[in-house]
């Protein structure tokens, strides 16, 4: 598979805002060290990721992931165009509030550099992947996500898998997709409805293994 930088918008819709799925970036390391300290998450997830050091090293594997073409990750994001954290610590480093505007033209201006340097979309949501495997071939992918605590009930899961699965089918069937799983342990409730929702079908129970300690189903959606 060939790798992508591309960033996929979700509109609104009547009770949901719009998100943003975007290349995660080092400046996220907190965000992912936030993520995995909630046991919600770090209960479906094989590594722990504690300090900054492990936090990095998953986003390098995310980054390595995408120049490959093997792995496609996304930070899931509120899709409004300033994203109000890193914002934040730019006014901290006094590079936010300026008297006057910057300049985009001008490549020594750090407020301009800055500007240039803002990820688009807000707040992190949580997390979205695709990924292919040797064993697999180009023909199926799997997915995978999560969402940060404070974003879940808000539909943020469905939202981002229906728009990635429908994404993926049409920019990869020229490289032979197919199909798309969607796996999670048999007691993880939460993403069997997410799969019900997005159209991924109940296929069957996989025995547990390790790292795994229980059975998983396994959804599936295929191309149209």
């Amino acid at each position: 598979m060939t790798g992508t930088t591309e960033i996929l918008r979700v509109a609104a819709t009547g009770a949901s805002g719009a998100l943003v799925l975007r290349p995660w970036r080092a400046y996220d390391a907190q965000t992912v060290i936030e993520a995995y300290g909630d046991p919600e998450i770090s209960r479906w997830t094989t590594k722990p990721i504690v300090n900054r050091a492990d936090a990095l090293r998953w986003l390098d594997i995310q980054r390595r992931g995408i120049e490959s073409g093997t792995r496609l990750s996304f930070a899931v994001c509120a899709g409004q165009e300033r994203n109000p954290e890193l914002a934040e610590r730019l006014e901290h480093l006094g590079h936010a509030e300026r008297a006057e505007p910057a300049d985009p033209a001008d490549p020594a201006d750090p407020a301009a550099r800055a500007e240039q340097l803002r990820p688009p979309g807000g707040i992190v949501l949580g997390n979205i992947s695709l990924r292919w495997s040797e064993a697999s071939g180009p023909e199926t992918a799997e997915v995978g996500y999560w969402v940060m605590a404070h974003s879940r009930g808000r539909g943020v899961a469905p939202r981002a898998v229906e728009a990635l699965s429908t994404w993926a089918f049409e920019n990869f069937a020229g490289d032979g997709l197919r199909r798309i799983k969607l796996i999670h342990q048999v007691d993880n409730l939460a993403s069997c409805r997410v799969a019900v929702k997005t159209g991924y079908h109940f296929e069957r129970i996989l025995p547990a293994e390790p790292p795994y300690p229980r059975d998983g189903h396994l959804h599936v959606r295929e191309a149209c």
